[in-house]
């Protein structure tokens, strides 16, 4: 008798997809659907996943088809799969790339090959503002000073375009990878610079990779291809001095040729390394002053890391940039504003992704232990928190005095450990601080002094770190294998994922680290923690729910 195989997936008719955690399957399924779908909520047994648009649209710029989409829908589903999911699945992934945006000795246009889509677009002012003349036939002329809100308006109307208009010549930047001590990039790492190539289509769209995975690699040796002079964006000074390093150490570019633009430098070289801060200064004036930066050489390239923090200034300015070839890295494409349509559209599409379980099943990231640990308010909060606002509810539950002895706890659980204490409230931190007697880093705090803290970290000179979130986003402490998280953001998934990167690099010996968020149970912080998981979940974490006890 033939053995009956149990599938994981029920597919619904309003594009949501339910798969069972418990499944022989979940895995396989998961991995799968993260390519086209995103998650929506992961209790226990059965996680949400909705097919978007923009879901759809970033499959099929990866090269995965309608008809693979709805050929791995059918491969896990325990059911048949909706008709209507179906149809409304080559619906929308078709449209990508319906509308092509090209360019010729008269500069830039539009072109479809259906005559019905440019009757659309013609109809739709937000773009047919920006045609220069009446459409003939399927193509019309369109303002090539505007091919990046050309591209958003299409976004909007549903017609993500495929840009083939290429880019403007820029001048030459020629070097060349060191190899010294073995160095050499991983074969994952020139897969994505392959697909952010994209067989001469490319050279324009997102990397995404798990922290500690080596983002700042691939953007080097996509650099080493392009040969031109590059500009890159990242999210503070630490980790500008963290690039230029790297590159130092990495390439044949000499100190010379590469510039630091900060607010304690103002160098503009061949490669020059700046942060988005800087970029979005407080009044208009300052802002023309440093937006002057991205003329000021003939760029042919420009690195956005982290490009998921984008903030608004520089995508404005990102408009005016489509042609230069553009790279974004990231961990996450999660966008707390839901910007991630716009990163689309100013970017380019994910071009890449690896899931971070691949990686970490290949020992190139360190194997994660997720826990969360709930523990309840002190007698003395209770009433104050039954009585505060919303908003003030969840910073009295994540201020919870008692998670100090639970950290203790944690410390003695793992002698020796290299541990981050990562919060958000200043106070909290200080407090936890001085009672460890640990150094503690925050925003406020001298770079200088905050690299001299990092250095003693990574010599092991002090073993605890209390931290801001000054240290959520590229900081590279390769010896920290231990994360306590005391306090987030509300229920920011991006922040959630980028706080686990810390730990990440790979370990010597059993290549393991610890994540830990501490919360207070039945609190507005607990139904936060649940969503700030989300996108760990997706990515094949789960956490270990533990009743903290409190001696």
């Amino acid at each position: 008798m033939e053995e009956k195989i149990y599938k994981p997936l029920i597919v619904q008719s309003d594009m949501t997809l339910l798969l069972e955690t418990g499944n022989e399957s979940y895995e396989a399924a998961r991995d799968e659907l993260s390519a086209f779908a995103e998650m929506v909520k992961s209790p226990e047994y059965v996680h949400t996943y909705k097919i978007t648009p923009l879901s759809l649209w970033n499959a099929a710029s990866a090269g995965i088809s309608s008809q693979d989409v709805i050929g791995a829908l059918e491969k896990y589903s325990k059911y048949p799969v909706p008709e209507m999911v179906k149809a409304r699945i080559r619906q929308i992934g078709g449209r990508y790339g319906k509308v092509v945006i090209d360019k010729d000795g008269e500069g830039l246009f539009l072109r479809t090959g259906d005559e019905f889509i440019m009757a659309q677009l013609l109809a739709e002012k937000s773009v047919a503002k920006y045609f220069l003349d009446e459409p003939r036939g399927c193509v019309v002329r369109v303002d090539g000073k505007y091919r990046g809100h050309i591209k958003q308006a299409l976004m909007s109307v549903q017609f993500p375009p495929e840009d083939l208009a290429g880019y403007a010549q820029a001048d030459i930047l020629d070097f060349s990878l060191k190899s010294v001590n073995g160095f050499a990039p991983r074969d994952y790492q020139f897969a994505a610079v392959r697909a952010f190539r994209a067989g001469g289509k490319g050279d324009h769209g997102v990397i995404v990779l798990p922290c500690g995975a080596g983002k700042t690699i691939v953007g080097i040796a996509a650099m080493e291809e392009l040969r031109t002079e590059t500009l890159i964006l990242t999210t503070s000074i630490t980790a500008v001095r963290q690039w230029i390093a790297e590159l130092l150490d990495k390439t044949e570019l000499t100190a010379e040729q590469i510039g630091e633009y900060s607010g304690e430098k103002k160098e503009i070289r061949p490669v020059t390394v700046t942060t988005y801060q800087i970029l979005s200064a407080k009044n208009r004036e300052e802002e023309q002053k440093h937006f002057e930066l991205f003329s000021r050489r003939n760029w042919g390239f420009i690195i956005y890391d982290e490009v998921h923090t984008l903030p608004a200034p520089v995508f404005r300015i990102t408009a005016e940039l489509q042609a230069k070839r553009r790279l974004g890295l990231t961990a996450t494409l999660v966008r707390e504003d839901g910007l991630e349509g716009d990163v689309f559209a100013l970017i380019g599409p994910k071009r890449h992704e690896i899931a971070w379980k691949v990686l970490e099943a290949q020992g190139w990231i360190a194997e994660a232990v997720c826990f969360e640990i709930r523990i309840p308010m002190p007698q003395e909060l209770r009433m104050p928190y039954a009585v505060a606002e919303k908003r003030e509810k969840f910073r009295i539950a994540a201020e919870n005095p008692l998670k100090l002895e639970i950290v203790r706890q944690l410390l003695a659980a793992h002698p020796g450990a290299c541990v981050l204490i990562i919060g958000t409230y200043l106070n909290q931190l200080q407090s936890i601080a001085l009672a460890l007697g640990a150094p503690l880093i925050t925003g406020k705090m001298k770079n200088a002094e905050r690299d001299a803290l990092y250095a003693a970290f990574r010599k092991g000179e002090n073993k605890i770190l209390v931290v801001s979130k000054v240290a959520n986003f590229a900081i590279d402490l390769p010896d920290a294998n231990v994360a306590i998280e005391i306090s987030g953001s509300f229920g920011s998934r991006q922040e959630e994922a980028q706080r686990l990167g810390r730990i990440l690099r790979p370990k010597p010996g059993e290549n393991k680290a610890y994540f830990y968020t501490v919360v207070s149970a039945e609190t507005r912080e607990e139904e936060f923690s649940a969503h700030r998981q989300l996108f760990l979940v997706e990515q094949g974490y789960p956490y270990e729910i533990i009743d903290g006890e409190i001696a």
